[in-house]
């Protein structure tokens, strides 16, 4: 079908009409000086929060831009955070930017872009913080805030973070492909001219774009390579390298407090059977949490966390457990490893949280699990227990490269027939998958894991000790809610709600 095309007159009168709004609903007093000030950032939030339409839209597609805005008096979180950023850029502040989580989004200003704002809701929506420093969120730790490390985006960032927030679903169960066309090309726009290096998320959306385009059979239009200046090409990456440089940009960028870039990449793992690496890309996911305090704000994570927990890995366990391959993850101790990892990070994302996050839903599959592991492959696994300090992460890092070569040098000890026994089994004991647990929870459990015999009820127990039965609840419906029809749980409708 042909793309529908815009004229420019319409989109002269939306801008005139944006600008006179700004310029009519904020006192020129308010806009004095170079810089802009708090009182200015929340009058020009008040102004787009008074304009919308008395509902809170969640997961509802096409309502992130000024479009929706102008058109219908509507936006979600995304969009008004994003509505507030261009209020003040057409007020002539241009120190003010957007700042974005993984689930979040407010404004930066000042000089030195190191004030910050809320200026848009999160989850239900009651509370009003317009205006107000997201300090108190960064001090408690809450995932919502990344540590105090949000993508803060510069001007061709602000574009990347709209075409990246663009949703094609059409229904529940459709999609509309020229849609997801025009975001793909334009990611790939934005990728070629390296505006999305700081920017992981929209890495980890390209990458699974990529993915989807290929599987539909539409890239015929898509080139695969970049044209140099000198006429060379450079081939693009893959579904796959751009999840690494989602990952390696986290970690240069945002020291590493980023989790969706690890579960982009275990998702893709999981899609292609590469469970081992899966598990290893879910356990660093596992150990960015850790660094948290949950809440109920946290619940896009946790939903995220579930389906890993509660779904895609009993479903990969069950199809390994039915075969009798000797390749099988359920004979790797460094499978087992990951495992740990992964729910040591969501024990110490519960600790000193208000919340509890482990019950029985969630104990039964781990205990599953964990009780398809060989007492033989369990015990391989060095488990070194140190619940009352947090690791930093470059010793975590030092730490794996001295496992990794350790491993190496175990691997290759067939070179070497004049190894004593003792020099081997030296070296056999160092070449063990090493795991340390952070998490109080985990840490006690550790005899239990590494019996020959699994106590499977003792493990329950241990798992949901003070634990409610109780999940986060879904946010409250709402008046203008009824036409809404919730998405199918599928990876694009995943993809799509990450960005706000």
């Amino acid at each position: 079908m042909k793309f529908p095309s815009i004229e420019w007159d319409e989109v002269k009168s939306l801008y005139e009409r944006f600008v006179s709004m700004m310029r009519a609903g904020v006192d020129s007093k308010l806009l004095t000086g170079e810089f802009a000030s708090r009182d200015l950032v929340k009058r020009v939030a008040d102004v787009v929060w008074n304009s919308l339409t008395r509902s809170y839209y969640k997961d509802r597609a096409h309502l992130q831009s000024v479009y929706s805005f102008l058109t219908g008096n509507k936006l979600d979180c995304f969009g008004v955070a994003f509505a507030v950023t261009a209020g003040c850029q057409v007020l002539g502040k241009r120190d003010v930017h957007l700042a974005l989580s993984e689930d979040h989004a407010w404004v930066v200003f000042g000089k030195d872009r190191t004030d910050t704002a809320e200026v848009t809701w999160h989850g239900k929506g009651n509370e009003d913080k317009r205006g107000r420093s997201v300090g108190d969120g960064v001090l408690a730790r809450s995932w919502l805030y990344v540590a105090g490390k949000p993508v803060v985006c510069t001007r061709m960032m602000e574009l990347a973070a709209l075409v990246s927030s663009i949703n094609p679903t059409l229904t529940s169960t459709i999609d509309v492909h020229e849609v997801a066309q025009m975001q793909h090309r334009l990611l790939w726009l934005l990728y070629d001219n390296g505006h999305l290096e700081a920017y992981p998320m929209a890495l980890g959306n390209l990458g699974d774009l990529d993915e989807y385009m290929k599987i539909s059979n539409c890239t015929e239009n898509t080139e695969d390579s970049l044209l140099n200046d000198d006429g060379s090409k450079n081939s693009r990456p893959d579904s796959a390298a751009l999840y690494v440089q989602a990952i390696r940009s986290a970690r240069t960028h945002y020291d590493d407090r980023h989790v969706y870039p690890y579960t982009f990449q275990g998702g893709y793992y999981h899609r292609h059977k590469m469970y081992k690496e899966a598990f290893h890309a879910w356990a660093c996911a596992g150990d960015v949490i850790r660094h948290y305090n949950y809440s109920r704000d946290d619940e896009e994570i946790y939903k995220e966390f579930a389906e890993i927990a509660n779904e895609l890995i009993p479903q990969l366990m069950k199809a390994e457990s039915s075969g009798h391959s000797a390749r099988s993850i359920l004979k790797d101790p460094e499978c087992f490893a990951s495992l740990l990892r992964f729910y040591d990070g969501i024990c110490k994302w519960e600790e000193g949280s208000q919340t509890p996050i482990l019950h029985i839903g969630w104990a039964k599959p781990l205990v599953s699990t964990i009780s398809k592991f060989d007492a033989e492959v369990r015990a391989q696994v060095h488990i070194v227990c140190n619940p009352d300090s947090e690791e930093p992460s470059e010793a975590k890092e030092v730490d794996t490269e001295d496992n990794k070569k350790d491993n190496d040098k175990w691997n290759n000890n067939s070179d070497n027939i004049e190894m004593s026994v003792r020099e081997q089994l030296t070296m056999a004991v160092n070449s063990r998958p090493r795991v340390t647990l952070y998490s109080h929870k985990m840490a006690a459990l550790k005899p239990l894991l590494l019996a020959e015999r699994l106590n499977t009820h003792a493990l329950q127990l241990q798992l949901t000790a003070q634990s409610q039965l109780q999940r986060p609840q879904a946010p409250a419906k709402r008046r203008d809610d009824d036409d809404h029809t919730p998405v199918a749980p599928t990876a694009r409708a995943k993809r799509a709600r990450r960005e706000r």
